[in-house]
Parts: structure tokens; sequence; C-alpha cells
């Protein structure tokens, strides 16, 4: 693992199925929902994120490709469960080496959110073109400076409490929608070496990928998923290996005689 650059390799994963199979949808986002995400990452981060999608081979997220990934994007929704899960043990296994992860929208409910909070990430859920008041709970954030105080996004899919996930590390956004419900929709977690963000906005029947500041929200979370921190390994991915001692060990009195520690495992195997 290395360190990432200072502009981070990013890869978005769009299961880029709505888009070719509704008419409607296509007409808000003619190239894909993964489009738009991508333009905001160049204009925000100077960067050129990667694309990936449901139909290609490995989805698109074969071993060369995380492995030239600092963070990856990811939004689903139709096709969850066509996501293979070789490919869901592959991204879990980077994100525990540091691979940053950001889950938009309906994205809370693939396989590979759902493995890596350990819970079922269910939802409320409602379809009526609703507003949306999206709070920035903590302005202290990384991810949400720059970022005003409520973002209003006119017409959204509702989601409600209870959101069936471990607590998080930090709550960063709550949503208010017209009919009465809120949610956590905005939230970090660690697991491993790598930092995972999820963010609610993102329905695919209304341009809310379009909105200036939800691009710039994802953008702050893709800068502060990218791996920052020590490059050592002792401990992560390799917890079953043998660790050799960092000083030395001097020779042991117990039941067994005096030895040293070097024929100790000898001994018990």
């Amino acid at each position: 693992m290395t360190q990432s650059p200072q502009k981070p390799r990013v890869t978005i994963y769009n299961e880029f199925v709505h888009e070719q199979k509704n008419d409607f949808v296509k007409s808000i986002y003619p190239n894909g929902m993964h489009a738009p995400i991508a333009t905001g990452l160049r204009e925000h981060l100077g960067v050129e994120a990667r694309i990936a999608t449901l139909e290609m081979p490995e989805h698109g997220l074969s071993e060369e490709v995380l492995n030239a990934t600092d963070v990856l994007v990811w939004w689903g929704h139709v096709a969850h469960g066509q996501v293979a899960d070789s490919v869901v043990d592959r991204v879990q296994r980077r994100v525990l080496e540091g691979m940053g992860l950001v889950v938009l929208h309906s994205g809370h409910y693939s396989k590979i959110f759902k493995r890596l909070m350990g819970t079922s990430c269910g939802l409320l859920w409602r379809e009526a073109a609703e507003k949306e008041r999206l709070w920035v709970v903590n302005p202290n954030h990384p991810i949400t400076q720059g970022i005003p105080a409520c973002i209003v996004i006119e017409n959204e899919e509702m989601y409600g409490e209870q959101f069936d996930i471990p607590d998080p590390d930090e709550l960063l956004f709550i949503s208010w929608f017209e009919g009465g419900e809120v949610f956590r929709s905005g939230a970090v977690w660690h697991r491993g070496r790598g930092r995972v963000f999820y963010f609610r906005p993102g329905h695919e029947a209304y341009p809310t990928y379009h909105h200036p500041d939800v691009l710039k929200v994802i953008s702050n979370g893709v800068r502060w998923a990218a791996f920052q921190g020590n490059t050592e390994t002792r401990g992560i991915g390799n917890c079953f290996h043998v660790a050799q001692p960092l000083e030395p060990i001097s020779e042991k009195n117990y039941a067994g005689g005096v030895v040293h520690p070097t024929e100790f495992q000898d001994r018990l195997t």
C-alpha cells in the first residue's frame, strides 16, 4: 500500500442500468449519472475519474483497476444482486487496506456497504418528488467545508428513519423532507485503513447530480476518503501471520522447563 498522490485516483462505479432502459432518466442523464459526478470531480479536484459499470467484465473493478484506485465512488440501485461476490470481496479487501469508499444514495443497500456496516442498512422511503432540506450538523469536518448550512433540493426521493446502520464515527448531514421525515444523510466510518462516506442524495429520476452543492460535497468526500495514513502493514490483512519480535526476548521459565522463545512454537506443534 502506497501513500495516495496529492490528486487521488478515483474510480466511479455506476451500475448504469436506469439510463439505458428508461427514457425519462436518460433525458436527465444522457451520458449516465456518472458523467456529472465525474465533471464535478474534475472541476473541484482536477482529477479524471475512471468509469466502471455493471456490464463491464468484472464490473470494471478488476484487481488492476482497484490497485490503481485511491477512492471508489459507488452508485447502485436495481442491480445490487447482480454484483459478483468475488468483486465485493476484492473491494472490501482494498477498503481494509486503505482505499476510500464513497457510497451514494441507494448504494446504501449494495452488497459492499452492507458488508462493511454489518447491518441490514434498511430504511423507509417514499417516491413523491419532495423538497429536501439537507442540513450540515458538523461544520468543522473536511467534507462540509465550503458547503452552505442548508442545501435545498427541490425534488428528491424521501429516505426516512430508522436507518439501520451502526453509529457513525461522525454524523455530517441530516435531511428534512416535505412530508415530515428526517434522515441521517451524511456519515463517515473507518474500516481497517479505509475511510467510508455515505451521502444520501441522488435518486435517478431527479437532476440531483447537476446540483453544484451536491457535487461539491461528493468532491470533498473523495478528498477526505483518500488514504492518508501510515503505510506500515503490521496487523492489517496479516492478522494470522507470525509476528517477528522487535526486541530480543529472553529465555523463559514455565511448566515445561526453560526454553528459548524461538523453540516455544515448536513444542506446541
